[in-house]
């Protein structure tokens, strides 16, 4: 088989709070990089503190790529991002420069990298039917439904993630067939103009993973989260939004559970609770999505520095 001749990229891939962030922005200074973040959080403007979002020193020091491309009452889909991310790539391949791939959102990176099966377009009459269902019903009663004609895809999503409940539901509705028929479909990804090294950034002991997420969090806090959060609600399009707590944006961990607390739900300290139980509960998840991933090298490091600097080293060099 002919070598790969096409210029390199990096898919940065890991658990949140692992540190991926800041080793992005290591290596982007070192070899010449731009950063393009793959987070469904930081495509939000007004997301700052609460999805560490580059600061402004942090984004002169390198180019970042697809942050603050919607507003937070806004969607984003994950074909939207493959084709954002497809062209960010291109213009900094042109540019002579190493693309790195920065996040922890596994459907973003799928999505870009092995492409999404067909599907049903997103329909705005029919989502905003389920919506109203589920302000009558609740979710758990649509969940039911939803099992009732996709037993598949119900037994894989949560009875409170109302995001892929609706989708799925809007799916069934839109076309007849369950979306978990859908999904089986062969997905395609158009090529991209580089070759990727994938890279999954986590620390080989789970309590000090969870460790830094209560730091990081508490860190958020003494930052203005809340004034982060208290800014959003007082936005006309978010104070007069009927469901804010069904939007992408709003529903971002640690930002659902900080809406909820400022509608007076709980104590200060049975939020920052939530929230970091919120956050321990999305690494799982992104774990759980890292370990079926193909072709993935794994580093934790704290522990093997070295052999993280000299995989991507031989990497850049070949081929």
């Amino acid at each position: 088989m002919p070598a790969d001749t096409r210029p390199p990229a990096i898919a940065l891939m890991g658990p949140t709070a692992s540190g991926k962030s800041a080793l992005a922005l290591e290596w982007a200074e070192r070899g010449g990089g731009e950063i393009v973040s793959v987070d469904s959080a930081l495509v939000y403007h007004g997301l700052e503190i609460g999805a560490a979002k580059p600061d402004a020193g942090e984004r002169a020091r390198v180019s970042h790529h697809l942050l603050d491309l919607r507003d937070p009452w806004q969607t984003y889909s994950a074909a939207e991002f493959a084709e954002d991310a497809r062209a960010a790539i291109a213009a900094i391949v042109a540019r002579g420069r190493l693309p790195i791939l920065a996040g922890g959102t596994g459907l973003y990176f799928r999505a870009l990298l092995q492409g999404l099966s067909p599907m049903p377009p997103a329909d705005p009459d029919t989502r905003a039917a389920i919506a109203a269902e589920a302000q009558a019903r609740g979710w758990p009663a649509l969940h039911a439904a939803l099992a009732a004609v996709d037993p598949e895809a119900a037994a894989r999503i949560g009875p409170t993630d109302p995001q892929r409940i609706q989708r799925a539901l809007e799916v069934y509705r839109r076309s007849g067939r369950p979306i978990s028929d859908w999904q089986r479909s062969a997905a395609v990804a158009p090529p991209l103009p580089c070759r990727v090294l994938k890279l999954a950034i986590a620390p080989d002991d789970r309590a000090e993973l969870h460790a830094r997420i209560e730091r990081r969090f508490d860190a958020m806090l003494a930052a203005g989260f809340l004034d982060e959060v208290r800014a959003l609600r007082a936005l006309p399009q978010l104070r007069t939004h009927p469901r804010p707590l069904e939007l992408p944006a709003i529903r971002a961990v640690g930002y659902r559970q900080a809406w909820e607390y400022l509608d007076g739900a709980g104590t200060a300290a049975g939020f920052r609770d939530r929230a970091i139980f919120a956050t321990r509960q999305l690494a799982k998840r992104q774990y759980t999505w890292l370990r079926g991933e193909r072709d993935l090298r794994w580093f934790d490091p704290a522990r093997d520095g070295e052999g993280l600097r000299r995989t991507l080293d031989a990497f850049l060099a070949s081929p």
